[in-house]
């Protein structure tokens, strides 16, 4: 987990193409100017272009330097960018056997990041559900899930929200404490599984109200968020709204909403001359989007986190 003093954001999508490194580049870039010292890793192993989205041309290191042990640390792979308060690990030049990352690299690189010193550190990862995609995830319980308003995104990341939340159910009960109480709740209810969330906790409760209590707790503390990313005019305003309420109704998992971001031909041009889409055109709907986006984000955690601390 992070430590108190950085906020950490991880920023995933079900599919490529939802423009998921725009959106986690756009986002550092508005906190940078919120004056937070923010920090953008590019995880999308293998498949890295966050640099050209904040219009870093050529990054003179990356992440596989400390990987190949090139940097002596996480630290040390860290490069500016032409925005106050905004720096950057790329992946730029990471080889493509660098996206199949061993657990004892993937381990090391999340033991670093917590340790890094800025108020938000933003994850941009690998689209899909691979296990490094859903340990970067759960590197933090915050975290931004994105998707395109189409069927098939729509799909896409319901399947990337289920396998985080289910692999994190998995963790908890893999210690001793939890598995023999796990084992005992499906005895008495076959139903009473991982794909059953709500069922197994109920039972667990049921069993041992002290543990079922703490575990109950520990789900509680996910603070996930979703936007909806290339907004078209005749898209529904509420799909936003109604994926959370399916997460809701199925997994018992709470999402917040935090806004949709309008479709922009103009992203294309900005990408192309490798400067961002907020410099070149602030003032278009795009942008007026991202910006509430942002702010609905520091207002959710602002609240998520006194809540927090009355709980404990």
């Amino acid at each position: 987990m992070a430590p108190s003093s950085s906020q950490i954001w991880p920023i995933g999508g079900g599919k490529g193409g939802t423009g998921k490194s725009f959106f986690t580049g756009s986002l550092g870039i508005l906190l940078a100017k919120l004056g937070r010292r923010t920090l953008l890793i590019d995880l999308d192993l293998g498949a890295a272009n966050l640099h050209t989205i904040i219009g870093v041309s050529h990054p003179e290191k990356s992440l596989s330097d400390f990987i190949r042990k090139k940097a002596a640390s996480l630290e040390e792979t860290i490069v500016p960018t032409s925005i106050p308060n905004l720096s950057l690990i790329s992946g730029a030049m990471n080889a493509l056997d660098i996206a199949n990352l061993a657990h004892e690299q993937k381990a090391k690189i999340l033991r670093n990041i917590t340790k890094l010193p800025y108020d938000c550190i933003l994850l941009d990862l690998g689209a899909g559900t691979s296990f490094n995609t859903i340990d970067f995830f759960l590197l933090s319980d915050s975290g931004i899930f994105l998707t395109a308003p189409e069927p098939t995104s729509i799909e896409n990341i319901y399947r990337l929200i289920r396998s985080v939340y289910f692999r994190k159910i998995r963790q908890v009960l893999k210690t001793h404490a939890f598995q023999s109480l796990a084992e005992e709740a499906q005895q008495q209810n076959e139903k009473a599984t991982v794909s059953n969330p709500d069922l197994l906790l109920a039972m667990m409760k049921e069993l041992d109200p002290e543990k079922g209590a703490f575990l109950e707790k520990t789900l509680a503390a996910f603070s996930f968020k979703l936007a909806v990313n290339q907004f078209r005019k005749q898209d529904n305003p509420n799909l936003g709204e109604l994926v959370c309420r399916i997460v809701q109704k199925h997994l018992a998992l709470k999402i917040d909403f935090i806004g949709n971001v309008a479709f922009d031909d103009r992203v294309h041009n900005a990408v192309c001359k490798t400067t961002p889409f907020l410099t070149l055109y602030p003032y278009t709907q795009t942008a007026l989007d991202l910006r509430e986006c942002c702010s609905r984000l520091l207002s959710e955690e602002a609240a998520s986190s006194a809540a927090q601390r009355i709980a404990e």
